[in-house]
């Protein structure tokens, strides 16, 4: 078996390489060779200094997170730092590609840090409801002080590596080989050592400190690997270092066996998982330089930035010249905010807006490698384009949809080569949400799919792929989440209680507020459409409809669920409890009190249910799918796992009792899920 850490000897550096495939994760085996490379460099007086390097072009791109959920081996990582600043001949850091969590403290522990410009730096531990446990919160404030170590443990942030440089955090960016600098550097030091440890706090300003943890709470939403990161982080203000650090360790040890830490970890594997499929193994995705989005609305100026900021050539298309013109000023204005903002560089700015190009003239489409439709929600007029489509883009180019809930075979159906159409269901704003659900086609090559999800990546996005059925996997799980909201409060809640029962749990926004938002007027129109293929003996709430004939569409009418002022702010309207309660009794219902918790479980058990049932009908193709759909989508919370975590934590037994006991308070129309698809 190969070590997970070689020595190799450059004269008097000896040089450690990380060799544990494909990110170099930190795990004990790694952890015991560098051990190993320490003791060797400083018993051997031939030696003055070691260089800790990646194999593969990364340095370290986090620890094992398989590790976590169960008891370290040793040595840990803190023995490991502890041997490095203990030795007494100089430890350099050679930093490329990632170093990240684990992989950064390890750095922070060296005496010295050189690296290439396309390093990425950071400690994301919070993300994963963690903190840094290897003397990140101690060693990091010592270089950028307390308030910024604040603000970049609790929010993840990395840094580019001559983002890194100007922060201090890198001492040399390598202009050649990053070897031959790393050992260089070594020899320049003379035996001297410089650990961090040693350094001087930068002077604190309390006030600075303050403004900092408000926000990172505010941000983080309090959860308890913000709060435990802020206090740690403090420390190093107010503890000798040995004691801030066994604190540290113990806040660690304490978090990453959390319910919490447990279902972000989860969270994170699914992500993982998502892109990759079995059955496209070995499918080479066809390749993509020019993308060419139709649509010049909101949906379209955002698909077109997302396009630019992964590096794609861009053609917007339209029929309204007006309309092209408006979009592509909100375009150029989003790259200036960016730049003025400090998020972005005038110059990437510039480079992306000189990749975009825009036009009436439709025979352009012929260019594109890949299209995105993005036009009006509606069936007749997708086709529409479709068939233009099928004319004018070359052969072989990806057609695809950006529909959230309509056939895709029936839009694939109307070219002359479905094999090539597929969904690109974006979630808005476009350039922002990380979701992007993949939809496959009854006919959709494989090619194809691989070529979306490969697009996908390159975009940021976390692909999900779904099968081709209604609202596919997000919108049909929301669908019955809403529907089971509407019918608390059809039988005795409020939306503000259930908004603010759901808001408690996690979620963003509640049903009512996030309906308000995106204009109760589109999900009449798709009620309306499917009216006479819906069963009457089903249980129907009327709520929403009798809100919409009375012209309360939401926000943009300045009633909805809720009244709004000039300013958006909303307000709980006394006719919109009029309303419900005489819908309520027009039902015969008589009103009763549900509480919190009737809410929030009866909410995530709908969405359970609703999972169990795509499973089975392969609209899902995993069970964290529908996770990672669900909270990167929709608005679940990550701390939570997802319905299907939470599924698996409940048990088949009481999930039984749980979706029968549902199933009564529904009434006619609901059908119950499969628990398998679910627990298996």
């Amino acid at each position: 078996m190969k070590d997970a850490v070689s020595i190799e000897r450059h004269g008097d550096v000896v040089v450690l390489v990380i060799d544990n495939p494909p990110i170099n994760a930190g795990s004990a085996a790694v952890r015991r060779g560098l051990l190993d490379g320490i003791e060797l460099l400083g018993r051997d007086d031939a030696l003055a200094a070691a260089v800790i390097i990646g194999a593969g072009n990364t340095f370290v791109a986090g620890s094992d997170l398989k590790e976590f959920g169960q008891p370290l081996e040793h040595p840990q990582l803190p023995a490991v730092i502890a041997a490095i600043e203990n030795c007494g001949k100089p430890v350099v850091a050679a930093l490329d590609r990632a170093a990240l969590g684990g992989g950064f403290e390890l750095a922070l522990g060296c005496d010295a840090r050189v690296a290439t410009a396309r390093v990425v730096v950071g400690l994301p531990e919070v993300t994963l409801g963690i903190i840094p446990g290897a003397g990140g919160t101690q060693r990091l404030p010592r270089i950028v002080g307390v308030p910024r170590a604040i603000r970049m443990i609790c929010s993840g942030e990395r840094l580019s590596g001559q983002a890194a440089f100007k922060a201090g955090l890198v001492n040399e960016i390598a202009t050649g080989e990053l070897l031959a600098a790393a050992i260089a550097y070594a020899r320049r030091l003379n035996g001297a050592k410089s650990p961090l440890r040693t350094v001087t706090l930068p002077s604190t300003d309390p006030a600075e400190v303050e403004a900092a943890s408000r926000d990172a709470l505010r941000a983080g939403k309090k959860r308890p690997a913000v709060v435990a990161a802020i206090e740690a982080v403090s420390s190093a203000a107010s503890l000798p270092i040995d004691e801030a650090l066994a604190r540290e360790r113990a806040a660690f040890e304490s978090l990453r066996l959390s319910r919490e830490a447990h279902a972000l970890r989860y969270q994170f594997f699914a992500e993982r998982e998502a892109a990759r499929h079995p059955r496209l193994k070995g499918v080479a995705a066809r390749p993509v330089a020019r993308i060419a989005v139709i649509g010049a609305g909101t949906m379209g100026s955002g698909i077109a930035i997302a396009a630019l900021d992964g590096g794609y050539d861009v053609l917007l298309l339209e029929q309204d010249q007006a309309a092209l013109e408006r979009c592509v000023a909100r375009i150029a204005e989003h790259y200036r905010g960016r730049v003025e903002a400090g998020r972005l560089d005038a110059a990437r700015a510039d480079a992306s807006l000189a990749r975009l190009e825009s036009s009436i003239d439709w025979n352009r489409v012929a260019t594109a490698d890949l299209v995105i439709e993005a036009v009006y929600e509606d069936l007749a007029v997708k086709q529409d384009v479709f068939r233009r489509l099928d004319h004018l883009a070359r052969p072989g180019a990806v057609l695809a949809t950006n529909t959230s809930y309509l056939d895709l075979d029936a839009i694939a159906n109307v070219t002359s080569r479905p094999q090539d159409v597929v969904g690109l269901h974006f979630f808005s704003p476009a350039h922002v949400m990380k979701l992007l659900e993949v939809v496959s086609g009854a006919a959709t090559a494989p090619d194809v799919l691989a070529t979306a999800l490969d697009v996908g990546k390159r975009l940021r996005k976390v692909p999900v792929l779904a099968g081709n059925a209604f609202g596919f996997i997000g919108n049909r799980i929301y669908s019955a989440y809403r529907k089971q909201c509407e019918f608390m409060i059809e039988e005795g809640a409020y939306p503000e209680q259930v908004d603010a029962a759901l808001e408690a749990f996690g979620f963003a926004m509640g049903p009512f507020a996030v309906a308000d938002l995106s204009g109760l007027d589109i999900a009449w129109r798709m009620r309306q459409n499917t009216a006479a293929s819906r069963d009457p003996a089903h249980r129907y709430v009327r709520i929403p409809d009798m809100l919409c004939e009375t012209g309360r569409l939401g926000r943009k009418t300045g009633g909805g669920y809720y009244a709004y002022d000039p300013e958006g702010r909303r307000t709980v309207d006394p006719e919109v409890r009029r309303l419900i309660d005489e819908a309520s009794a027009a039902r015969g219902i008589t009103r009763r009190v549900l509480d919190e918790h009737e809410i929030r479980r009866r909410a995530v058990l709908a969405m359970m249910n609703e999972a169990a049932l795509l499973l089975a009908e392969g609209v899902a193709q995993r069970p964290g799918d529908v996770d990672v759909v669900l909270t990167n989508g929709y608005g679940f919370p990550r701390w939570e796992g997802g319905v299907v975590f939470h599924a698996r934590q409940r048990g088949h037994e009481a999930l039984a009792r749980d979706l029968d006991w549902l199933g009564k308070l529904s009434g006619p129309g609901f059908v119950r899920g499969e628990l398998r698809y679910l627990l298996d």
